[in-house]
């Protein structure tokens, strides 16, 4: 199994925009060979942001990447970033390959 993570930072009071942004989006995961699992996790509020964080299971890291390189992972994203201001910062990514 491989676990991929992309970690936000969105503008505290928009959180429940960024969620419908996901809510609202065609991810076009379900057909993708080696796909498993997706869930948005929301995290701590500070001061500026609320952490929220994509969190994908993927069958192997060789599925996952072939995603990535995919006509629906483009898009799955060709919209990404257009909200201005709900995104403090670019994601960050963590991918993680299972041991156990």
């Amino acid at each position: 199994m491989f676990i991929a993570m992309n970690r936000f930072r969105i503008a505290r009071g928009r959180e429940e925009e960024f969620i419908d942004v996901w809510r609202q989006r065609d991810s076009r995961l379900a057909g993708v060979p080696g796909f498993v699992r997706f869930n948005l996790l929301q995290g701590a509020t500070d001061d500026q942001a609320t952490v929220f964080i994509s969190h994908s299971t993927w069958e192997s890291t060789a599925a996952f990447e072939a995603w990535t390189r995919s006509e629906a992972f483009r898009a799955a994203h060709a919209g990404a970033g257009q909200q201005k201001g709900l995104y403090l910062g670019p994601p960050q990514f963590e991918g993680f390959e299972s041991v156990l």
